[in-house]
């Protein structure tokens, strides 16, 4: 059973006609995960490291500190100034994000959010929208429901579930109608599972 991240379903949601196929037969031929090559890994472990062990704003600085790639470099400046415009004067401590599955034609898509905040008291599990392409509502739509649809059952009845456009410091939360969007998810994890065999 082919599984895929979260950003890989947005990926091909996002496209039509001829990219979408190509989006396709990328992420079937492309080689297994490896950490290294993935960009913002240091990133999101370093705001995951920092949180548990309830460091304050100022330890965002240190997520840049060993950091040698040119490209980091030149990139996570703004990924932290964002995240550092967004926390501002807010309380927050960690609790650990639930995570799930959710499968549909014989697809299966990782759910994976990277952090669990209690906000000035309330608490939010939130997914990190790192890239610099703009994060539009069919992406915030779509990652946001799937959350809800797969992280629900095993999320406290008042948790906040959500994404953060890390860059631009700001927090998405389901605004979306859940079926109908839902049905779009698996109208798209069917054409994949059509798809897959043949590219």
């Amino acid at each position: 059973m082919p599984n895929l991240s979260l950003t890989d379903l947005v990926d091909v949601v996002s496209k039509a006609g001829t990219p979408k196929a190509t989006k396709v037969a990328e992420i079937k031929n492309r080689k297994p995960y490896q950490p290294a090559t993935d960009f913002y890994k240091p990133f999101r472990d370093g705001l995951i490291e920092l949180h548990q062990a309830g460091k304050d704003r100022k330890a965002l600085g240190d997520l840049q500190k060993s950091l040698t790639d040119p490209k980091k470099i030149t990139n996570y400046p703004d990924a932290i100034d964002g995240y550092r415009k967004w926390w501002g004067k807010k309380s927050l401590s960690w609790f650990e994000p639930p995570r799930n599955l959710y499968g549909h034609a014989g697809i299966d898509v990782a759910i994976n959010p990277e952090l669990g905040l209690v906000v000035d008291g309330k608490r939010y599990v939130i997914k990190l929208y790192l890239k610099s392409d703009p994060l539009t509502k069919l992406r915030v739509d779509l990652i946001t429901v799937l959350m809800e649809v797969a992280l629900r059952q095993k999320c406290q009845p008042d948790d906040v579930l959500a994404i953060l456009d890390v860059r631009q410091g700001k927090l998405f939360t389901v605004s979306a109608q859940i079926k109908p969007t839902k049905a779009v998810v698996d109208a798209e994890l069917a054409y994949i599972a059509a798809l897959w065999p043949s590219v």
